[in-house]
């Protein structure tokens, strides 16, 4: 089903007891992490696996819509997968058009999604955040913060859900030109 806005049922059983375990492990990391500030897309998903985060820390939780999975048609919200390609694909879909119609297409979600995290990471210089995303956040993440533009020539499969991608810097990220940021890990669910 496409989960969007209206129809994202939120974490399974399953999701919550991830949710948790991530929390438990992201406190036992956290004393050296200096200020800390927690995000989360606006999606049910996303904001119930930021709260237990925001719990075991003591910050409170933000929202962004800036962060969100695919930013879908609002007659797609709650369709079957499969349904919105069969009936509702268009021709050429692609990085820079729509696989289905009115849909965002690739390149902006990147842009979206980069702009988003390099905001939220200006807004944050000096200090740890932790993003609660969607696997095409994390995607997104290596146009924004390691400047591969809209196209990778590889794929970032298989993102685990409560699984820790961890960009770092010590440059300002709003600076020009933009920051050297070093990925430490990447769909790390140990």
């Amino acid at each position: 089903m496409v989960g969007g806005p209206r129809t994202c049922g939120g974490l399974t059983p399953l999701g919550h007891e991830q949710a948790a375990r991530l929390a438990s492990r992201i406190k036992g990391q956290a004393a050296d992490w200096g200020r800390i500030a927690v995000y989360s897309s606006t999606l049910r998903r996303a904001r119930e696996t930021a709260a237990p985060i925001s719990e075991q820390l003591g910050v409170p939780a933000a929202t962004d819509c800036g962060l969100c999975t695919w930013h879908t048609p609002p007659y797609a919200d709650g369709m079957p997968i499969a349904e919105l390609r069969r009936d509702h694909s268009v021709d050429g879909g692609g990085v820079f058009r729509p696989f289905e119609r009115d849909n965002e297409t690739w390149a902006e979600l990147v842009t979206r999604v980069s702009r988003t995290l390099v905001d939220i990471a200006a807004r944050h210089r000096g200090g740890t955040v932790l993003i609660v995303g969607h696997a095409e956040t994390v995607a997104a993440s290596f146009g924004g913060l390691g400047l591969l533009g809209h196209y990778y020539p590889f794929e970032v499969a298989n993102v685990r859900n409560a699984a820790v991608t961890e960009w770092v810097t010590d440059d300002d990220p709003a600076q020009f030109p933009p920051a050297r940021w070093t990925l430490v890990r990447f769909n790390d669910a140990s």
